[in-house]
């Protein structure tokens, strides 16, 4: 079936009449819908709650750790011209 045939088949899928559903198919995918969109929410939420505790232990480590600044030398340098 090529990609026009395809078209038109599902036009005229859309374009026949319609069935009407069984009420109680239609509370149960309105149920399921409103429990996917409620998780969908909190996994935003947390996602976000996470990106942010992240970015706040970051700003505190560099700011304790300063990764920035050269560490001091252990060792000293040889003495040469005595």
């Amino acid at each position: 079936m090529s990609g026009n045939d395809r078209d038109a088949a599902v036009r005229r899928l859309l374009q026949g009449p319609t069935r009407p559903v069984p009420p109680e198919i239609r509370t149960e995918a309105v149920r399921r819908g409103g429990r996917m969109l409620r998780r969908r929410t909190l996994a935003r939420r947390v996602m976000w709650l996470l990106l942010c505790a992240a970015a706040v232990a970051f700003t505190v480590w560099a700011l304790t750790a300063r990764p920035w600044v050269e560490p001091p030398s252990d060792t000293t340098p040889p003495l040469t011209g005595w």
